[in-house]
Formats: C-alpha cells, structure tokens, sequence
C-alpha cells in the first residue's frame, strides 16, 4: 500500500496548526509499518475470520437465551396467562405488534394466554374528535350513554385489530365482548361514593367459555365491556376485568402492560426499581404513602389477584421491546414481580 508522501500538503495548516504537522507525520508512519507488516490479502483473512467469530458468539448468545428459557417453559408449559395490555404501546403499530409476536410465542411454547385490552388513550382521542367532554373523577372516566357508545366502538375496533395481528402470525384467536355470553356481568361502580355513570365493577366471570376456547386452542382476546342484571352495557376497567377473569380461570401468572417499568421504591430515583415484592411489602409500599398516581389501583389490584389465588402478577413498560419474553424467560426479568408469602424469590429486591 502506498502512502501519499505529500499528505501534510493535502491541508491548509494555519500557524496555530503547525505542530499537528507532527502528529500527522507520525501517523503516517505507523500506517505505512502496520501495512507492511501485514499483506493485502491476509488482512482481508483476518478481517473475515474475527467477522464470523462475532457471528458464531451471536449465535452462542441466542442458545444461552435458549437455555435459560427452558426451566421457565418447562414450568409453566399448560399453564394459564392473563395478559392485561393497554397504555401508550396500544397507539405505537410497532410496539403493539412486539407485544402480540410475545403473547403468540408464549402461545406456541405451550402457555395459553387470554388478553385483556384496554384502550382508554384511543377513546379519549375519539371523544376530543367528536367534541365531547370528558369528565375524570378519582382517575376514572365519567361515563353516560354517549361516551360509553363512543368507548364501546373504540375497544371493538382494537379487539378485531389485535385479532388480526394474532391471525397473521399463526395463530388461532377470537376476540370477544364482556357482552358476549354475559362474559363479565358487572354491577355499577361507585367511585368514592360518587356516581360516574356506566362504569362497571365484575361480579361474576363465565369462565366456562374462555376455558372451552383455551381447550380448543384459540387464544380469547377480550374487550372489557359488561352487562349489569338488567341486560345495560357498562365500561369496564381494564385492570379490573383482567384481575376478575385471572381468578375465575385460577391464572398461574397476571401480566400488566403499562407505561412505566414497575414499582419504584422511590419514583424519583430510577435505580430503586423493585423486582420482586411480596403482598405484604407491597402493603407497606402502599402504606408509607409512596405510591400514587394510577400505580395505587394497580398495586391493589395485584394483591387481590394474588390473595385469590394468581401464583404471581407482573407489573411491565409495554414500550419495551418484547418485555414479556424478557420477565418470562430470563433470570433477571425487566419489571415487577409480586407473588404470595413465601413464594420463591428468583432475586433479590431494592426493598
């Protein structure tokens, strides 16, 4: 390889610069003595070897995955996995295919799963369209006739949509109303003592029909709307209807899909993320008076899950890319776990 002999004449080298005249030269030497030293050809060698060595260590990775997946799949091959999915990573077409490829892996592994959407940002954005005002009380949204006709059309059309994601991967799906079947009768939620309007709270789940669809292999999507004793349609929380239906099917794992990446000990202080928390550390969480905000709701709704018999209940950031795979399948997991007294610990806690 020949070096240009003239490379200081290449650059215009202003008075301040001359002593780089220096440093360049001196580069140029040791380029010229590496070159040398190793021949055209065998460099291109060397490169393609060290190349493949970086491809043969990827694929090393990908069976270490592998492996520390198996325990996992062995564990809870059969088992059921409610999934409750909502938040920002239902309006992103990229996060929530993410989220469908994981829930459809856990499905052909031997998991079977049943999703729970929700849709509250998409139901806001329609109502702001239609010129309607919304009203919250308490976190939850004021429901009358007109904004739950809005809702129910708003979660219909994201149950068919996650429905035909579920179908082109592979895999057999329906997607159902709380409606249907009289899924989830509901009775009318009181928020405080106050009336928000249609806004329902579970009484009772037809698990009849999500294990019949379990047993024949579908994978039920469910759209969280019910009916009250006299046939009226009611909003549900999402949370809620997902936290009903894992105790009616006595669900082994309860997986929260959300915006944030589980439960700080102090939500200022990111390195304070949680992994693992017992019922009764969770109580003392939510008694120190550090939780707030939507987590309050979700933390009570895990330790009822639990306490109703759920084996564990996880608390994730659906924005991270295949972050149930990750909760799942690794030793480390990426969000909150909360489990029964006494449960297996997999590692330790920031508590």
């Amino acid at each position: 390889m020949q070096i240009n002999n003239n490379l200081t004449e290449n650059f215009w080298i202003s008075k301040q610069d001359k002593i780089n005249v220096f440093a360049i030269k001196k580069f140029r030497v040791r380029l010229e003595k590496t070159c040398c030293t190793i021949p055209k050809g065998e460099t291109k060698m060397i490169m393609k070897g060290q190349q493949q060595q970086l491809d043969m260590d990827k694929w090393i990775e990908k069976g270490d995955v592998l492996i520390e997946a198996l325990p996992y799949i062995q564990r809870f091959n059969r088992k059921i996995i409610v999934v409750k999915y909502g938040g920002s990573a239902m309006l992103d077409e990229n996060f929530m295919k993410s989220v469908i490829q994981d829930i459809t892996l856990l499905k052909l592994v031997g998991f079977k799963p049943i999703i729970v959407h929700g849709g509250g940002k998409a139901i806001s954005r329609h109502i702001d369209r239609l010129g309607m005002e919304t009203q919250f009380i308490n976190g939850l949204r004021v429901t009358d006739e007109d904004t739950l006709e809005a809702a129910e059309m708003v979660l219909n059309s994201v149950n068919k949509k996650l429905v035909q994601i579920v179908e082109q991967l592979g895999v057999r799906a329906i997607g159902i109303s709380g409606k249907d079947g009289r899924l989830l009768t509901v009775k009318k939620k009181l928020s405080e003592g106050q009336d928000i309007g249609y806004v329902g709270e579970v009484t009772h789940v037809n698990k009849e029909i999500l294990l019949e669809l379990l047993e024949d292999d579908f994978l039920p999507i469910i759209c969280p709307i019910g009916l009250d004793e006299d046939y009226h349609g009611y909003n549900i929380n999402a949370d809620d209807a997902a936290c009903a239906i894992a105790r009616a099917v006595n669900a082994e794992k309860l997986a929260f899909l959300t915006d944030i990446e589980g439960v700080y000990k102090d939500y200022n202080d990111k390195s304070s993320l949680i992994s693992e928390l017992s019922t009764t550390e969770a109580r003392q969480l939510l008694a120190g008076g550090t939780i707030g905000g939507g987590m309050l709701p979700k933390l009570n709704n895990c330790i009822d899950a639990i306490e109703h018999g759920v084996s564990r209940v996880h608390i994730l950031d659906g924005r991270i890319p295949h972050c149930l795979l990750l909760e799942i399948f690794t030793n480390k997991g990426v969000g909150t776990a909360i489990l029964s007294e006494g449960a297996e610990k997999f590692f330790d806690t920031n508590i």
